[in-house]
């Protein structure tokens, strides 16, 4: 028998979320475009994941604050046009009428001249702003092998934690196929094989091209539709016995290491960001920057190397269990813990602690900060104290959060 013929595959990246809950991280940037782990943005994840999977047609759909997203995508992801390949960030456009996208199926319906152009067999939709790697070409060969209308990427979760995300309960009989979807319930039936695990949905589907145009066609239509991908188009396809789950534990990507495959994270809050941060920079971490054979690829521009200077005088310019960017300088200080992005200055006498420091922050001599995250150009004065009286930290301005992360958003003033 003659083997089956390669699908052509059109990723479409869903990028337009608003991103409330990082605020004030999503006061100036879309979500995706939020920095994350030193020198990436969010949407590197997906995009690292996608070309490695071997698609090179990517199409990221943008909305809100979308500026330095467009100019990230554009400066960054750049791919051999004489091979037919491109990442293209479109924005609502209005061509269907005068409304921004209303749900995840309504910017595909509002973006379907980007399918019709393309003319692709598969099209693979992905969320915008996960830390994971992945290798989506797995998940599109189970797609094609089962003739799904629908296949739903998940990932397992304890089910005490079911209420946080759309959880897939399989059929008994064929534990590929989605049975119920349901949005965060309190009641939550566990797996066969696991009874003390569920499915939760990672917020990425594959469809054949012409079942997703008609889909999302059928939904705009629809006027009780909320027009959204988990809360509409998959609960249609499980109406049809037509949805399918690929379990994400069975995703294997080259250079994993057993501690972090099957890693996935949502930073949707303040405190999931901050927590994947910390999973960077244990000594064994959770999650593996240093995967040379899937790498995360981005673009930092030219930057010379990370600097530590002093050792004399009770001044030490040190940096342990951190990570920190090019064209940073550690002088006379000491950082722990601490993810330190591009362009920062800790001068002398100075503490920082398990703490976010993004692009272009200065802090000045003898501050001691810890549990922070610090946002593009601040300067912190010099002698200043955050992270240990939250009173006073709200008392200036600062987000702090329920578990007590303190929060500075970007270019905020800063008093001591």
């Amino acid at each position: 028998m003659a083997p089956r013929k390669e699908a052509k595959v059109l990723v479409i990246v869903l990028a337009g979320g608003e991103g409330k809950r990082l605020m004030p991280l999503t006061a100036d940037r879309a979500k995706p475009a939020v920095p994350f782990g030193g020198i990436y943005r969010l949407i590197d994840f997906a995009l690292s994941n996608v070309v490695n999977s071997g698609y090179r047609q990517v199409v990221v759909l943008t909305q809100y604050k979308s500026h330095s997203l467009d100019r990230h995508i554009t400066k960054t992801w750049r791919m051999s046009t004489m091979l037919g390949g491109y990442v293209a960030a479109i924005p609502a456009q209005q061509r269907l009428g005068k409304s921004w996208y209303v749900g995840s199926a309504d910017a595909i319906y509002q973006s379907l001249n980007t399918i019709r152009d393309e003319k692709p067999d598969i099209v693979a939709v992905l969320g915008a702003d996960h830390v994971y790697r992945m290798d989506f070409s797995q998940m599109v060969d189970q797609h094609r092998e089962t003739g799904a209308g629908i296949t739903v990427s998940a990932i397992r979760q304890p089910i005490e934690l079911a209420d946080q995300f759309g959880v897939i309960e399989v059929d008994a009989k064929d534990t590929t196929k989605i049975a119920r979807f349901r949005e965060k319930p309190t009641d939550a039936v566990g797996l066969p094989d696991a009874p003390h695990e569920v499915l939760a949905s990672m917020g990425n589907y594959v469809f054949d091209a012409d079942v997703l145009v008609d889909a999302v066609t059928r939904d705009a239509e629809d006027e009780n539709s909320t027009h959204d991908m988990g809360g509409d188009i998959v609960p249609s396809f499980v109406d049809q016995d037509r949805a399918y789950v690929y379990d994400f534990k069975n995703n294997a990507v080259d250079g994993a290491t057993e501690r972090d495959r099957g890693y996935w994270r949502d930073v949707g809050t303040l405190d999931s960001y901050f927590d994947a941060n910390m999973d960077l920079v244990n000594i064994n971490p959770v999650f593996n920057l240093y995967n040379y054979d899937w790498p995360l690829l981005t673009s930092y521009g030219a930057l010379p190397p990370a600097k530590f200077v002093h050792g004399h005088h009770n001044r030490f310019g040190e940096a342990l269990n951190s990570i920190v960017s090019p064209g940073s300088i550690i002088s006379g200080a000491r950082v722990t813990g601490s993810v330190v992005g591009p362009k920062v200055r800790v001068h002398s006498y100075s503490e920082v602690a398990d703490s976010v420091i993004m692009d272009n922050v200065t802090i000045n001599r003898s501050c001691q900060i810890r549990r922070t995250i610090i946002d593009k150009d601040v300067q912190i004065p010099e002698g200043t104290t955050i992270g240990f009286d939250l009173e006073h930290d709200k008392a200036r301005g600062f987000t702090v959060t329920e578990s007590g992360l303190v929060v500075i958003g970007k270019g905020q003033t800063v008093t001591p």
